[in-house]
This record gives structure tokens, sequence and C-alpha cells, in this order.
């Protein structure tokens, strides 16, 4: 049983079941909370009509996660009642019926978010965007996996993977929105492909909205195991984009002009827990590599005969097996 509706108002049913009926989720609805006690615990969703707000706090239910008050125009006591009962928030139907409609499309979602890794180049021509197409593609053969592109000058993902053609939304229809995005939604509008989604650009005039990344980010987090930023190695949101990932692969070439671009990268990050190195070929040892940046050498990955025409047939990096696919296989579970 998905959500779980106490009310005897016709009016709030009214507004709430065809919600639930459009999100394809089944609702229990009981207008007598003693005997719809046993599913308070078992639902995904829990919504408490302002007319049993106190009843329902009478019975002193066991605190839970994911209990809404439901009204139109609530008053002080139905805000009360909401504190007794541990409400996460309390809904007023007339202008939140939008953002219930949201929150019903995830319901059966994880109850934890997937975990979030960025990749970004330490110094330019790294590699950065083929390792993150490679561990995407690698991911997205085992678990739901979305692959963000954050970086508006970079070739765009769907083209490394030869996703050009498939449908979808794109960043700029994601602008036009407003409001909390369910991460069901958001999974199912994105272009995607043998399990791997992909959200980047249409055309060639591109601009990072910040305040859309940020808002879909946890939509993105909540309806996928993985989710990879590629990240611009430049730019003013650069240090709060690696914030919001668990973990960051700085990919850099194992020379000292890139281990010295790497190590001013690294230092405006101010990050020194959750990152490593990876280091593409070059003469520096990877403790020389590590007390430059800082970081620790965490994979190195070799040059891949091939890549450039698995990219050009459409097949994306790992289309030919080589140093990216062991790199993509061994990086995930360093990352987990």
């Amino acid at each position: 049983m998905a959500v779980l509706l106490l009310t005897g108002s016709p009016s709030v049913h009214e507004v709430v079941v065809p919600l639930c009926a459009a999100a394809g989720v089944g609702a229990e609805v009981s207008s007598t909370p003693a005997l719809a006690l046993p599913a308070w615990a078992e639902a995904d969703l829990v919504l408490v009509g302002a007319d049993l707000a106190t009843a329902v706090a009478d019975l002193a239910p066991p605190r839970r996660p994911g209990v809404h008050v439901v009204a139109h125009a609530p008053d002080d006591a139905v805000f009360r009642s909401a504190l007794e009962i541990g409400a996460s928030s309390v809904l007023d139907l007339s202008s939140g019926s939008a953002w219930l409609a949201d929150a019903l499309a995830d319901v059966g979602e994880r109850a934890s978010p997937g975990r979030v890794v960025g990749v970004v180049g330490g110094a330019g021509g790294a590699g950065a965007t083929t390792l993150a197409c490679a561990l995407a593609q690698w991911q997205s053969g085992r678990t739901p996996t979305l692959l963000v592109d954050a970086d508006p000058l970079g070739p765009g993902l769907d083209r490394l993977l030869g996703m050009e053609d498939v449908a979808g939304v794109r960043w700029e229809g994601l602008v036009d929105t407003a409001g909390r995005l369910g991460a069901r939604a958001l999974r199912e509008s994105v272009p995607r492909t043998n399990g791997l989604g992909v959200l980047t650009w249409s055309g060639l005039r591109r601009r990072l909205d910040v305040p859309t990344l940020r808002r879909i980010l946890p939509s993105a987090a909540r309806g996928h195991d993985l989710v990879v930023l590629d990240l611009a190695r430049q730019g003013p949101h650069l240090s709060e984009l690696a914030d919001r990932c668990d973990d960051l692969l700085v990919v850099t070439p194992a020379t000292l002009p890139g281990l010295a671009a790497t190590a001013r990268l690294v230092a405006e990050l101010r990050r020194d827990t959750g990152a490593g190195l990876v280091l593409r070929p070059g003469s520096v040892s990877d403790a020389d590599a590590t007390h430059v940046t800082g970081l620790p050498v965490v994979a190195a990955v070799a040059d891949q005969r091939g890549l450039a025409a698995a990219v050009d047939r459409g097949l994306g990096p790992l289309g030919s097996r080589g140093p990216l696919l062991r790199a993509a296989r061994d990086l995930l579970p360093v990352a987990a």
C-alpha cells in the first residue's frame, strides 16, 4: 500500500485521490484513524486531512517520516496538531497540489539517495569527460544511472555516446520548469538508452543554469543508483557543485605542468576528503603527484587505442576494451 489518506472531508478526497490515480499509486482512504493505525507504518506516504488531525494526534501514533497534513486554508490548530503527530509539513491544497503531485510521483522510489560522483579535469584536455562517460556506461548496465553534463563548453555528452538523436528533455526544457521535480519524472523524461540517462544541451548556445541544477540534483539522486556529474574545470560555481558530490575524481596528466594546474584547482576547491586523482600518462610518480596536489591517486588510465573510432561510431568510450573499461570497473567500488 503506497499512500494512506486519513480524512472524512469530501473536498480533501476530491483533490488527493485523483492525484494518486494520476501518479499511478494506490491509496487507502479511511475516515477512522484508529482502524487505519496498522497501515500507519507500512505506507510509503501518509496524508492526514485537517479534519482528522486532532483525532490522529490523540492516538499518538509512532513518529515516522513521510507524514503530511493536508487542508484547505489550514488554521493555527492544524499546525499544532501537525507538530504533535510529527508531520513534515502542512500542505494547503488550494496552492500546493503541484508539490503533492511531485511527491506522489516519488512514491516507491529509494528511501536514501544514490551516489553522486563528480569528474573534473585538473588540466585542460585531461580526459575528464571521457572518463565520466565511461563510468556512466559501465554502471548503466547494472543499475539506473544518470550522466549530467555540467560543462557548457564541452562536446556534449550525448554526442560522445551516440545519443544526440534520442528523444528526451534537455537542459533548455528544465530551465523553463519551476518547483519540485519528481525523481520518476526526471528519470523518464531525459534521453535514455540501455539503462543510461543523459542530461545535456540540444543547441550550440549553452549556459549552465545553476539554480536549476541545484533543484534537479536531489531528484536525480533519488531516482538513480549513480549520478555522474561532468564538471567544467572553470567557473564561479565549481566549488559549490563539487561540494554537492559524494566523491570527486580529478583527472590529470602525470606531468609537471598538468599537476601544477591541478594543484591550483584543488586549492580552489578546498576539499580534502572524498576526492582522488586519476592519472593519465606522464613521467611523474604517484607519490610525487600526491605530494604536489595533496590528493591520493585512485587510478591510472593509459591511452586507449581505438577510442576516437569508437566514439565516432556512436559506441562511446567503452566501445572497445582497454584501460577505460578497467578504470570504470575499478573506480566505482572506490567511490562507493
